[in-house]
């Protein structure tokens, strides 16, 4: 695979492999033998800023077309067989920042993308957007910040639309068909700190799942997890959608390490439970509130420490449900951190390249430091299983280094991890037990899938060396042996 910070979800359709890969390269492969089909490349007007704008995590198919979403704000219609472009189409303006870092998904007929990029000041918020397969028309946008005027718009206070940022939708969303909904969540305002962005209100539609119909892109409901979120810890990962208690239900767990069940059809709050390693908000069971604890608001030049740091308990290495154990496996890792909030002067930012998380006269914020969680001292990374109606952990594995890969469950009864030290592990789901462990070139990073042709499984791991120099991208496939034939 091309060098770059690799994160990719492998999608396969009868018997071809579509793949992403950094600086917006996509490669078509032969499930089987790994043989090259075709390869495209985006051309970009600037070389690709590798923290951000080069990551493309995820690819949607839908009729003759793979549909690309690229570090430049377009969406790309390719054509599945070839690889030769069908359309293409500017979504945003790059140079006001924005860009995709993950595809789009296939909901009713249309291509629904969210956008990225939407820390700086500007006249001009995220949203998320649908658009005809066909030709690549815009058929809707809906805003993820609530506007001066507009419903949720005075839980910004009186800042003008200027100065509304954040609400990046960089997570693809999920398509429910028996709500007919899409779930699309949203991040923190920005800058992250109250204190900073000048205002204690909630800041709609930030740090909020959204459930929003397909056809005309209206908001059915929204929920927002801590109003006001205020130490980057948003809620923005994958929503898992699970038929529970007769009702169909969507789990989520963001950076704090807890686990929220809504109503899939109300958004009604259900149930939450916390891993137990945050260190600034109380939970209410009863109704889901919220609220932080006493001291953990920042104050402008006030040192503070709290847990989770900025990657929170767990990050982008998603969640896998295994339906027969009613068990989620996370992969998370805790840690803590120290450092000072203070105010931002309030101005448009410029135009072009702009390394927003490195200034802290832009972020408000400034490291003192960083340690390990005192609950896991000795271990960076571990992978849970936790019983979705009780919170209790079922089992842990625990590792010295980080996850930077999703989990995966099958059907056989097996969970699917791996750590930053290059292991991939093949748990038994019910007790957690390693059956199988290999160690490969690179961590195990991304999303690991698993597929069948012509009968036959495979499972495909990716693995990348993330920004170290000359560290490989590969995917690595695996497989049982063929059945021996029957005499």
């Amino acid at each position: 695979m091309r060098p770059g910070l690799s994160q990719p979800t492998p999608l396969v359709y009868d018997g071809v492999m579509y793949l992403p890969n950094p600086d917006g390269y996509v490669q078509a492969v032969d499930a089987v033998t790994g043989d090259r089909i075709w390869e495209f490349r985006r051309i970009f007007e600037n070389t690709p800023d590798e923290n951000f704008r080069n990551r493309m995590r995820s690819l949607a198919i839908y009729g003759r077309n793979i549909y690309v979403t690229t570090a430049d704000a377009h969406l790309i219609a390719l054509d599945a067989r070839t690889g030769e472009v069908v359309w293409e189409r500017a979504v945003a303006d790059h140079r006001l920042g924005y860009r995709y870092t993950s595809g789009a998904i296939v909901a009713e007929g249309r291509i629904v993308a969210g956008m990225t990029g939407c820390e700086r000041y500007k006249n001009e918020v995220c949203f998320i957007s649908a658009h005809d397969p066909d030709t690549g028309r815009e058929l809707w946008r809906t805003s993820t910040i609530a506007e001066p005027g507009a419903p949720g718009g005075d839980t910004w206070g009186d800042l003008p639309l200027l100065f509304r940022a954040g609400g990046d939708a960089w997570i693809p969303g999920s398509y429910d068909a028996a709500t007919g909904l899409m779930y699309w969540s949203t991040a923190q305002a920005k800058p992250w700190a109250r204190v900073s962005r000048g205002t204690d209100g909630d800041a709609l539609y930030t740090n909020s799942v959204l459930a929003i119909e397909p056809a005309g892109g209206d908001l059915r409901w929204y929920h927002q997890f801590v109003p006001g979120e205020s130490h980057d810890l948003d809620e923005v990962f994958e929503s898992v959608l699970i038929d529970n208690g007769g009702r169909r239900s969507v789990f989520k767990m963001g950076k704090l390490g807890i686990l929220w069940e809504l109503d899939a059809a109300t958004g009604e709050f259900i149930d939450a439970h916390d891993l137990g390693f945050q260190t600034l908000v109380s939970l209410d069971r009863r109704t889901g509130a919220v609220s932080y604890l006493p001291g953990m608001i920042p104050e402008a030049g006030v040192e503070l420490a709290f847990c989770p740091d900025f990657r929170g308990i767990r990050n982008v290495m998603a969640s896998a449900y295994h339906p027969q154990t009613r068990a989620l496996h996370i992969p998370i890792t805790p840690s803590c951190t120290r450092g000072i909030f203070s105010e931002v002067e309030r101005q448009a930012h410029p135009e072009g390249d702009l390394y927003f998380y490195y200034n802290p006269a832009w972020t408000g914020w400034r490291t003192t430091g960083s340690n390990p969680h005192p609950l896991s001292p000795e271990h960076a990374g571990q992978l849970v299983a936790m019983d979705i109606d009780t919170g209790e952990i079922r089992w842990r594995h625990r590792t010295a280094t980080r996850p930077l890969a999703a989990a995966l469950t099958t059907g056989g009864g097996l969970v699917v991890s791996g750590d930053s030290d290059r292991y991939l592990f093949l748990h038994d789901v019910e007790t957690g037990q390693v059956l199988h462990r290999t160690r490969l070139p690179s961590p195990v990073q991304g999303y690991p899938m698993t597929y069948a042709v012509n009968g036959r499984q495979y499972l495909a791991i990716p693995v990348g060396g993330g920004r170290a120099p000359g560290a490989p991208n590969a995917l690595f496939v695996f497989t049982l042996p063929a059945e021996p034939a029957a005499r």
